[in-house]
């Protein structure tokens, strides 16, 4: 039976109890990062304590063990997305990811006037990229409009559609309002009219079952310290064709077959071509680490648990005097919300002083205020260790933070 307090068992974080401002730790900024299991420290200590040796650089038995590792998390990735291995690119993070597929394929792929279509709810990571190719070769990049609630609908995905759409480029689960987005209709319609999907899948691999096959996207970014691993390492998948005609952005060490006297380079074929240079090998021990951990625990018992309690989450948070909650209806472990006259930092202060940990501010989405006609807000994010407690703990603290603010704009 799924325990979140049992579980808790496993992450330092809760054994030390970490104390914020005097207080024990309440973590609600999970969509920001993530908790690490003792699991996943053990084995990032494992490689700077056992093997500690570089990858392909030589011949000798520790060597050889880093990649076999290598090998052997790329397969995990692989499997736990439901892609082949050789689709499976090592990044830094999302950020990464999504900057090869945008400067590493379609920079190459892409001409003058064709179209990209986003949308106002994305994160930096899939809105800047495009504004650059836009500006270095006059791409369009224009938004898919989204519901008055916040949500992406294939129909209008459908109405954003032209002769000149080339790229859909979309989250799965956005950052600040949390809903889900189902890939496979838009896919399906996309490549109906030979347009690519990519999407970043920072908020939604890590609480629930991803199946690139099945929903037939193009690229897939995603983080691995968002999903229990060590931050510097993420994940771009491509489908195999498309990442054989993916240009590296970074060029060096391990991702060559040979370069001449005359500047003639052969690469290696992909994915070693778009790595090049030492990769993140504790990071990848430890998000082998994680996958195994997130496996065992199931992710379908992720996503359940999650939404029982969001659910819990909203029905205590709406007890809160003035409260303003921008998603109430999503699928995602993520609330996000205000307080009527109180500035969103001012009341993430507030929060600190009482040890809980949320996110305020624009979240990395300063298009979003298009949508919800505000410039900052307080973001409260759960993951499969939080609690009710926890939950009880913010809304408390938002009670008593009331009053006190009340006070202090008298």
């Amino acid at each position: 039976m799924f325990d979140p307090y049992l579980i808790r068992k496993d992450f330092p974080m809760f054994i030390n109890k970490t104390k914020m401002q005097g207080h024990n730790l309440v973590f609600l900024d999970n969509a920001s990062t993530t908790f690490k299991p003792q699991c996943v420290i053990d084995a990032e200590n494992m490689y700077y304590s056992h093997t500690s040796s570089n990858s392909g650089r030589g011949d000798y038995d520790t060597m050889y063990q880093v990649d076999q590792e290598i090998l052997e998390t790329r397969k995990a990735v692989a499997k736990f997305i439901n892609a082949d291995p050789n689709e499976i690119v090592f990044t830094s993070g999302d950020t990464e990811a999504l900057n090869l597929v945008v400067f590493g394929y379609f920079a190459n792929h892409l001409k003058k006037d064709d179209e990209v279509l986003i949308t106002v709810a994305e994160h930096a990571s899939n809105v800047l990229p495009w504004f650059e190719l836009q500006k270095r070769i006059g791409i369009k990049v224009k938004y898919i409009e989204l519901t008055k609630e916040g949500r992406l609908t294939l129909e209008n995905v459908s109405k954003a559609i032209t002769e000149k759409t080339k790229v859909i480029s979309v989250a799965n689960v956005t950052n600040v309002l949390g809903y889900f987005v189902d890939l496979k209709p838009i896919c399906d319609l996309a490549h109906e009219k030979g347009i690519l999907v990519v999407c970043d899948g920072a908020q939604s691999v890590p609480h629930q079952k991803t199946d690139v096959k099945q929903n037939s996207v193009d690229f897939l970014a995603f983080s691995g310290h968002k999903m229990l691993s060590p931050t510097g390492i993420g994940v771009l998948f491509g489908r195999k064709e498309l990442l054989a005609e993916t240009e590296p952005i970074i060029l060096g060490g391990g991702m060559n077959e040979t370069f001449k006297l005359d500047g003639e380079i052969v690469y290696h074929k992909a994915p070693q071509k778009l790595e090049a240079g030492t990769k993140n090998i504790a990071g990848i021990y430890g998000l082998h680490a994680a996958i195994k951990y997130l496996e065992k625990i199931g992710l379908e018992n992720i996503t359940k648990y999650e939404s029982e309690l969001r659910a819990y989450a909203i029905k205590r948070m709406k007890e809160v005097k003035d409260i303003v909650i921008y998603n109430e209806n999503a699928e995602a472990g993520i609330i996000t919300f205000n307080v009527k006259g109180v500035f969103a930092q001012d009341l993430g202060t507030l929060l600190n002083s009482k040890g809980i940990a949320c996110r305020s501010g624009n979240h990395c989405a300063k298009l979003l205020h298009h949508q919800i006609n505000e410039i900052a807000t307080v973001r409260a994010s759960l993951y499969f260790y939080s609690t009710k407690e926890d939950v009880d703990a913010l809304v408390e603290a938002l009670k008593e933070g009331g009053n006190f603010l009340d006070a202090y704009f008298a």
